[in-house]
């Protein structure tokens, strides 16, 4: 005979952790470990990189759950640790950050790198990967989180220009990678 797990509520889960039981935690991490390692596979180099990025995170989650108010989805408030974490984990092990000045940035179109309809979200998220830590952090804060330049420039501790330049040269790297990708599918020099 197989005993299943009693099913809980986000809320009751919640409450259980808040009480500092290790059960309910485990239930906690095995409802968002899979959507949240996905957050941080983005700004991430790899696979490792993320894992350790989501367990940080967990413990933040776990360590600072009095301080959710309950106001918007604790789904949310989950995956902003985990943007967060991202953030000091980059900061911490990826010191330099290249900065592109802003007359070559102008110069560069404005093109969805994203638009492609035969781009495999697995190669996007490679080609994300590989992009440099700065560019990356950018583009997933911009494009992928919805935070503006100005936002990005407090977190990121540079300026709205900078901000504004990494996510234009990114996206130029992210179109080239595509079209050099699509090129080769199709059988075209790239």
């Amino acid at each position: 005979m197989m005993l299943l797990e009693p099913t809980y509520t986000i809320d009751q889960l919640f409450i259980r952790c808040k009480a500092g039981e290790r059960k309910a935690q485990e239930l906690l991490y095995k409802q968002f470990a899979g959507k949240m390692l996905g957050v941080c596979m983005r700004y991430a180099t790899d696979r490792m990189e993320a894992e350790d990025i989501l367990q940080n995170g967990f413990i933040k989650v776990f360590q600072k759950l009095t301080d959710y108010r309950g106001e918007g989805a604790f789904e949310g408030w989950v995956r902003r640790i985990m943007v967060h974490t991202s953030i000091e984990y980059y900061r911490k092990h990826h010191k330099m950050m290249q900065v592109v000045d802003m007359e070559e940035a102008g110069n560069e179109p404005s093109v969805n790198p994203i638009a492609s309809s035969n781009l495999d979200a697995k190669v996007l998220l490679g080609f994300i990967q590989q992009l440099s830590p700065g560019y990356r952090m950018v583009f997933n804060l911009y494009a992928l989180e919805g935070y503006s330049h100005k936002e990005i420039s407090g977190i990121m501790g540079i300026s709205e220009g900078a901000s504004k330049s990494q996510l234009s040269r990114a996206r130029t790297i992210l179109k080239e990678q595509i079209a050099k990708m699509e090129g080769k599918s199709y059988g075209y020099a790239g």
